[in-house]
C-alpha cells in the first residue's frame, strides 16, 4: 500500500496536498484498490463552495459508486478535467491524478487531517 509521507489523509480515504491556503485532493491508493477499475468521476463546478465532510464528487467503478468527501471547508478553484475523458488515471496513479484544488476557508481545518503514519495505522485496522 503506497502512502506518501508528504501528504495528509482522511478517514474516508482522501489524500490532501497542502500548498499555502490551497489544497489538492484525490483518493488514496487504498481507496482505488478497494474500488477496482474506475470508470467515471463526477467533478464539481469551479467556484462551488463546500463544507468540510460534505460530498463533493462521486466515483464509479465496475464494483460500486462511492462519494468523495471534502476534507476541509472551501471553494473549488480547479478541477482535473483529464478525469472526464479517462477516470482510470486514478487507478494508474492515485497520487498524481488529483480530483480538485480547493481554496481553504479556515486553515485550522487542516489540523484534523491524518499524517501518513496515522493513516497507515487506520488502514491496517480497517483490514483486520
Amino acid at each position: 500500500m503506497n502512502i506518501p509521507e508528504d501528504l495528509k489523509y482522511t478517514r474516508e480515504h482522501e489524500w490532501v496536498k497542502i500548498d499555502g491556503d490551497v489544497v489538492t485532493i484525490g483518493i488514496t491508493d487504498f481507496a482505488q484498490s478497494e474500488l477496482g477499475d474506475i470508470v467515471y468521476v463526477e467533478l464539481p463546478e469551479t467556484d462551488s463552495e463546500f463544507d468540510g465532510d460534505e460530498s463533493f464528487s462521486t466515483i464509479e467503478s465496475v464494483k460500486a459508486a462511492s462519494d468523495i468527501f471534502m476534507p476541509v471547508a472551501g471553494t473549488v478553484v480547479e478541477v482535473n478535467g483529464d478525469l472526464e475523458d479517462n477516470a482510470a488515471y486514478i487507478n494508474e496513479d492515485p497520487y498524481g491524478s488529483w480530483i480538485v484544488k480547493v481554496k481553504v476557508n479556515n486553515e485550522d481545518d487542516l489540523d484534523g487531517l491524518l499524517s501518513a503514519r496515522e493513516y497507515r495505522e487506520f488502514c491496517e485496522k480497517e483490514q483486520d
